[in-house]
């Protein structure tokens, strides 16, 4: 048995010698830029696979972003998102709301054997946009009559038009609707979800679906989807409950700090009750709710809702919805029930960004902060909590402050409060006043204070999003408030960044709704940020 083992033991040193050997003298065939790479999804999971090698190797895979441009002379660079490493010949893809590019090397016991491919691009995120449809109803999966229509969403889409066919339009993609099979067609759909009514037409077997992006003004972004085949069953289960969406959601290091809940709606229905619970209910699709929930809230007629209490200790959090009516009383069934997890924060965190809306996150007016890709510290090159909270006046940032930063104290604290005081009458005094006291509170408590300058803002886009005046001298409280912090120590100067070729007002290539940048505006956020890279502290 001694022989036998020393016998093996032998072999594998061998084995180790030809193979180290082999791999430095490059004659194993290797990954190279010709890599056939396809996708796979089922139910907005994405698969990448490829051809493997034929021998034993790992494959790293490498996530990519685009830049702007903005910050370079107009060409974009590749922003490295995320990496993941497999040993088999699939890598299931990290969630991406935003055009996404994958490189994969091969690795041998003793170092990288090639590599990297060609960049591949996220099958959903090709141009021209147009939605990719998540559920799809086949005759083992068929709908009922009234089905939840979910798919990709785009970037910058305000809204979105779904239309309903008897039969495969007369060309896919285009901008019109179809002339000869259009049977049912709606613009009010605010989230990439729409759960359609097919009983107009229950007696049809087959129908078909498909969805365009649109602006704010109803214009199109992109071309229709692909026509879906709807194969209906008139006797199936009709969903009563609103569908917790989280698809597609993209990962994040850190939770938010005030979590936002959303959902698709159910059609027709404008009432609905999110419900916090410290623990998994007892009771799936329940009616009634737990008698020790944590928290609820109730939404009119929308299809998110924002916790107005921080979540920061850690563990696990679960939350559902429920339609309503008027008396409170459950429309259906709760939803399925989603969770997050606030990890436990073991020392200090190395940054932190604080300030309101426009560091909770969220954009082009259908997007809560729980879109992570309306979020600037996604693109940053670090980790960063985010202690941002929707509808701080620099005011409320101040008064916040020990509670919702001191728990954490991170070594670098980026701060940008006061955008929503541009809009108000509150001096710029005022205003400088609050962020000279969270200066003074973070170097108290050795915090690096590092201020973004106020972005400009759009008067006439912000009336059209929200119906709100804007004070006339939001130019000069803007001047005197960034002339302020230009004094600091640490500082990166946004304003400039932002302005339209007229210099005058925020772009609204940046800024759909006048006042929270969208993706390209917080993609340059970060790019700013990165390149400052030198004002933060080091631990």
């Amino acid at each position: 048995m001694k022989k036998f083992i020393l016998f093996l033991l032998i072999i594998a040193g061998f084995s180790t010698i030809w193979l180290y050997m082999t791999e430095r003298a490059g004659l194993l065939p290797t990954v190279d830029a010709s890599l056939d790479v396809h996708f796979t999804e089922e139910n907005g999971v994405v698969t990448m696979h490829w051809k493997p090698l034929p021998y034993p190797c790992r494959y790293e895979v490498e996530c990519f972003s685009q830049t702007t441009g903005r910050t370079t002379g107009g060409e974009p660079q590749l922003h490295r998102f995320s990496s993941g490493a497999t040993t088999t010949a699939s890598f299931r893809v990290p969630p991406t709301t935003i055009p996404m590019f994958y490189q994969v090397s091969a690795y041998g016991l003793f170092g990288k054997l090639s590599g990297p491919s060609a960049p591949v691009t996220h099958p959903a995120y090709t141009e021209p946009f147009s939605p990719h449809s998540i559920f799809r109803y086949t005759e083992e999966s068929p709908a009922s009559l009234k089905p939840f229509l979910v798919w990709h969403p785009v970037p910058g889409a305000v809204c979105y038009e779904v239309e309903l066919l008897s039969a495969p339009p007369e060309k896919d993609g285009g901008v019109k609707l179809s002339d000869a099979y259009n049977l049912f067609d709606t613009q009010r759909v605010y989230t990439n979800g729409y759960q359609i009514d097919l009983t107009p037409w229950k007696d049809r077997r087959e129908l078909y679906w498909r969805v365009r992006a649109l602006t704010l003004e109803k214009k199109p972004i992109g071309e229709f989807s692909r026509a879906e085949k709807i194969v209906v069953d008139a006797s199936a289960r009709i969903p009563d409950a609103p569908l917790v969406n989280t698809f597609v959601q993209m990962p994040d290091e850190y939770p938010l700090l005030y979590p936002v809940y959303q959902w698709i709606p159910m059609n027709g229905i404008i009432r609905y009750e999110v419900e916090l619970l410290y623990s998994p209910p007892e009771e799936k699709y329940a009616k009634t709710p737990v008698p020790d929930r944590a928290w609820h809230h109730i939404a009119d007629d929308s299809f998110s809702c924002y916790d107005e209490y921080k979540r920061g200790d850690p563990g696990s959090y679960y939350w559902r919805v429920r339609a309503i009516n008027e008396d409170g009383d459950t429309i259906g069934r709760y939803s399925e029930t989603a969770s997050f997890e606030v990890p436990e924060t073991k020392g200090r965190p190395y940054a932190a960004a604080f300030g309101d809306s426009i560091t909770h996150g969220g954009g082009a007016l259908s997007y809560s902060p729980a879109n992570r890709e309306y979020d600037y510290m996604t693109y940053l090159n670090f980790p960063a909590m985010n202690l941002g909270q929707s509808g701080d006046r620099s005011r409320e940032s101040l008064l916040r402050f020990e509670e919702d930063v001191l728990p954490y104290r991170p070594y670098n604290l980026i701060i940008l409060t006061g955008s929503n005081d541009l809009r108000s009458d509150r001096l710029a005094e005022d205003i400088i006043d609050d962020l000279a006291k969270i200066r003074d509170k973070c170097l108290a408590n050795d915090i690096r204070p590092i201020f973004l300058t106020l972005m400009p803002i759009h008067p006439q886009n912000i009336h059209t999003a929200f119906r709100t005046e804007t004070d006339d001298s939001w130019r000069a409280k803007l001047s005197k408030i960034n002339e302020f912090i230009r004094k600091q120590e640490y500082y990166v100067d946004l304003e400039p960044y932002f302005y339209d070729s007229a210099r005058t007002q925020l772009d609204t290539a940046l800024a759909i709704d006048g006042l929270h940048p969208d993706i390209r505006g917080k993609m340059l956020m970060a790019e700013l940020i990165n390149a400052h890279r030198d004002l933060f502290r080091e631990p």
